[in-house]
């Protein structure tokens, strides 16, 4: 039996910051899966800057998306036909076909999860490698040491936002954060626990970072690039770790991006940068999933989540999470 599905493809590849004619949601049919496949109903789709890079023709940790094909991306659902004995109907269960409301994959592509110590949609956000993102970075990359000060960039979005509230649990004596715009800076400290925010949109992001945190800063977490790592270097003490998370400040740059006028200050100042992909890292996802939910049920870990309802409307969130309109996970809800 068929099922009707919407999907959004790629249809033009974005010049710049994307624009909604570069995507065309497609009506099509799904069959029933053919053995060791499962048919997913979707109820909860991700959408992530990291998926900006892959509207680009050009070769990176994952491939691009082509044109005139459903895009991809992190998705919960309920599995509503199944040709393999290993995922039962009725399962919930997280994969990567998002951006439709149907989906049919290998079973072996489909992970169950249990959503009796956790909302399913956590399993897109903090359950899931946005929060393990945040876990690796301060465990691994840049790990963090009792009494370290602590910056975090994007610090009111998904990896940002779990990313401080992380810090501070591995014995920060000091989490300073940056935001766009008064209402998500007075967030971070107010609900997130944060000592200090910074609104980048002030400007003079350097004396702001200096005014937040006097005595320098041991471990930078980057989701933004561009003047905040100029400004974390400039304030970075002796031996001071920067994990290189993502840079969403030139994702949609159309021309090469200077990199920081003062990354010799790296020598002197002994600096460790280094770049992640989460994926280098999932060993750790069996520690971190039980620990987050311990967490979240003990009301110890907060998970803001900006929903958006509809795959109609799934453009929009994308857009809207490129200019800084989520708090948290940015989600589409079906």
């Amino acid at each position: 039996m068929s099922t009707v599905s919407r999907e959004v493809h790629l249809v033009r590849r974005p010049h710049g910051e994307p624009v909604q004619d570069d995507f065309s949601l497609v009506e099509t049919t799904v069959g029933a899966p053919e053995p060791g496949r499962v048919l997913i109903r979707n109820e909860w789709l991700s959408v992530d800057p990291y998926m900006r890079g892959r509207m680009n023709d050009v070769k990176s940790y994952v491939p691009p998306f082509q044109l005139g094909a459903p895009m991809e991306g992190g998705a919960v659902g309920t599995v509503v036909e199944s040709a393999d004995e290993s995922i039962p109907v009725g399962a919930t269960v997280l994969h990567m076909a998002g951006w439709r409301e149907y989906a049919s994959i290998p079973a072996k592509h489909a992970q169950i999860v249990d959503t009796e110590i956790a909302p399913a949609q956590a399993y897109l956000g903090v359950l899931g490698t946005t929060g393990l993102t945040a876990y690796a970075g301060l465990v691994e990359v840049a790990p963090v040491k009792e009494g370290d000060v602590v910056f975090v960039s994007g610090a009111a979005g998904a990896v940002g936002s779990v990313a401080g509230q992380i810090a501070r649990k591995l014995g920060a004596s000091k989490v300073i954060g940056s935001a766009g715009g008064p209402e998500k800076a007075k967030k971070l400290t107010d609900e997130y626990g944060f000592d200090a925010a910074i609104d980048y949109r002030l400007g003079n992001l350097e004396a702001q970072l200096k005014a937040a945190a006097p005595e320098g800063v041991d471990v930078y977490f980057d989701n933004v690039g561009g003047d905040h790592l100029r400004a974390a270097i400039a304030r970075s003490n002796v031996g001071g770790r920067i994990a290189l998370c993502g840079a969403i400040s030139q994702y949609n740059a159309t021309t090469p991006v200077p990199g920081p006028d003062n990354l010799a200050q790296a020598i002197g100042k002994r600096l460790t940068l280094k770049g992640f992909i989460v994926m280098d890292h999932m060993h750790l996802a069996p520690t971190w999933v039980p620990q987050a939910a311990r967490w979240l049920a003990d009301g110890e870990l907060r998970a803001e989540e900006t929903v958006v309802d509809g795959v109609d409307h799934a453009v929009d969130a994308f857009l809207g999470l490129l200019r800084g309109a989520n708090t948290g996970k940015m989600l589409i809800r079906l």
